[in-house]
């Protein structure tokens, strides 16, 4: 660095995207099971680091189709994982202890400040376009039929054909905070987590549905 002016020095540092492994390791101390995601990538003509030519959701899928079992919190493991793929996404598997509500950037900027009047908090991530509202989950209500056919369950790949609001619950993922997106962007919280409780998922189900078309 002989040379390097220190200003110039401190404003790289300043700019340095968090790294994933961090992030891994924060969810885990939460609970929230993780495994690694496919990345975008801008050599090789492929958009994306899966084996998969013309991959429909480039970046933004699990690594291994066993990601339900794979997902894991243990520290070792994870730790393990991101040393040797430290771009991997970060694949957070839904409905164990969190749901989460992905609705349109224009619906979903609006609904925050409707949850901040109603004292509605919890975290809030951005991926894109799209918004993404973590509430505790339902886990598995003895009227299973009944809840697990509602017609807003989705898994990511549907996303896309049926745009509103999709709830992912068991079975599904989403892609967490500090992911790359494929345009070059990351996946980022709007209100980052702090600590409590996450919020009723049929009280935010309620606010949000006041921006959503049916």
């Amino acid at each position: 660095m002989v040379g390097v002016p220190l200003a110039r020095r401190v404003k790289r540092r300043g700019h340095r995207r968090p790294q994933k492994i961090t992030a891994v390791l924060e969810y885990a101390q939460l609970g929230w099971a993780a495994c690694p995601g496919a990345h975008p990538r801008g050599e090789g003509g492929r958009a994306c680091s899966c084996d998969r030519i013309g991959c429909p959701d480039p970046g933004a899928h699990p690594l291994s189709p066993a990601w339900r079992l794979q997902a894991t919190t243990d520290p070792a493991l994870l730790t393990r994982w991101w040393q040797q793929n430290p771009d991997a996404n970060i694949i957070l598997p839904t409905g164990r202890v969190f749901d989460v509500f992905d609705v349109p950037a224009s619906m979903g900027l609006p609904a925050l400040a409707a949850m901040d009047a109603a004292h509605v908090h919890g975290p809030v991530a951005e991926n894109g376009d799209r918004v993404l509202f973590f509430v505790a989950t339902r886990g598995a209500p003895e009227d299973e039929d009944e809840w697990w056919s509602c017609h807003l369950d989705a898994d990511p790949e549907t996303i896309e054909s049926t745009p509103g609001l999709r709830w992912h619950c068991r079975d599904s993922y989403v892609l967490a905070p500090p992911s790359t997106r494929v345009d070059g962007d990351q996946v980022r919280w709007i209100r980052p987590l702090d600590g409590r409780p996450l919020p009723d998922p049929l009280r935010v189900l309620d606010l949000l549905a006041d921006f959503c078309d049916s």
